[in-house]
């Protein structure tokens, strides 16, 4: 799934080039790219699927050169991820009715290969022989209140004898009273975002949960793979509501399961989560970019995408200081206050920088 607007790291993120093709680890990759990769390894290259906007066609080609051309599939607008995924499964389901996937957001990091492409087998197995909706669960590892939780049925501690266990509620980035409850009852995993079933039971679900979705996209199947698809697409999507698979149908179904895994993932959704991942220097800053020269800076991100131009900070504590060739922002690390610049820029309308 690559299709979203990623501006939560405005400015070096823009509408036209969001997060999921950014390198903003530095590593040489973007997130998309580094998602790819990953998905390689669990199934034939010829059987990935990604999910985007119609805009960002020419640079997931440019990304991913070796993608089948037929396997990009473009979304006319952006309307979250129950749609996507109810697209994906007519695409699915097309050319086997006994298709299970996986949905993997592209904009997330996972570590240790081996234990991710372990898990995903046995959940791909699972999925493949059970009427389930399976959600993978990453043990916490601290009461984190940007990420959701979903509580596993059994009592304290069930999820250890790792295996599918049924989902007994889920709850979307609690405060920190609560995350600190959750985090210590030994019933609670993180979301992932990241999900295996059958294309057909998932699609049944939405049919039951989301009627309002799935009516729109009666007669895709009749149409997949001809030039009447794109123009198909653009009718339904303009009148479509935006949801998100979770709120659309997993806190809803009865069949949903969750794998307890233990790999590393993290989800660098916004410069405080980056801030958070990046190694950092003895003061506690994350430097990134070009030259920079940092003095008596404290617990900040300070970043450059200039090759050629000098970037010095002194005497700032818990910053953010983002150096682009036409936007310069300086901000205390603080979502609340990025967020106050994000609405007085209009990017929450998903608007680039003029």
């Amino acid at each position: 799934m690559a299709g979203g607007g990623g501006f939560r790291f405005w400015p070096i993120g823009r509408t036209s080039n969001p997060k999921q093709f950014l390198d903003i680890t530095g590593d040489g990759d973007s997130f998309l790219q580094l998602c790819y990769r990953k998905a390689s390894q669990i199934v034939p290259r010829q059987n990935i699927l990604v999910v985007t906007l119609a805009n960002y066609a020419s640079q997931v080609q440019e990304q991913l050169p070796d993608l089948p051309g037929e396997n990009l599939l473009l979304e006319p607008y952006g309307r979250q991820t129950a749609p996507c995924i109810a697209y994906a499964s007519y695409k699915l389901l097309k050319k086997d009715p006994e298709a299970v996937f996986a949905a993997i957001p592209s904009d997330i990091l996972i570590g240790e290969e081996p234990e991710f492409n372990e898990t995903m087998q046995k959940a791909l197995a699972y999925a493949a022989e059970n009427q389930a909706l399976i959600t993978l669960g990453i043990v916490p590892n601290k009461p984190d209140t940007n990420l959701g939780y979903i509580q596993v049925k059994g009592g304290q501690n069930s999820y250890k004898k790792n295996i599918p266990s049924k989902v007994k509620t889920f709850t979307e980035k609690p405060d920190k009273a609560l995350a600190e409850i959750f985090f210590h009852s030994g019933e609670f995993l993180w979301n992932s975002g990241i999900f295996v079933w059958k294309a057909k039971v998932i699609k049944e679900e939405m049919e039951k949960h989301i009627p309002q979705i799935m009516s729109l996209f009666k007669g895709l199947d009749k149409v997949i793979g001809t030039v009447s698809e794109a123009p198909f697409l653009e009718k339904i999507y303009g009148d479509m509501d935006k949801i998100s698979i979770d709120y659309g149908v997993m806190e809803k179904t009865e069949l949903a399961w969750v794998y307890p895994t233990r790999f590393s993932w993290t989800d660098l959704a916004n410069w405080d989560s980056l801030y958070e991942f990046s190694q950092k220097d003895t003061a506690g800053n994350v430097l990134e970019g070009g030259k920079i020269i940092s003095a008596e800076n404290k617990n900040s991100i300070i970043a450059t995408t200039g090759k050629n131009k000098l970037l010095a900070v002194r005497g700032l504590k818990n910053y953010i200081v983002i150096d682009t060739p036409d936007v310069l922002m300086i901000c205390p690390k603080d979502d609340a206050k990025l967020n106050a610049i994000f609405t007085q820029i209009g990017l929450p309308e998903y608007e680039d920088f003029r």
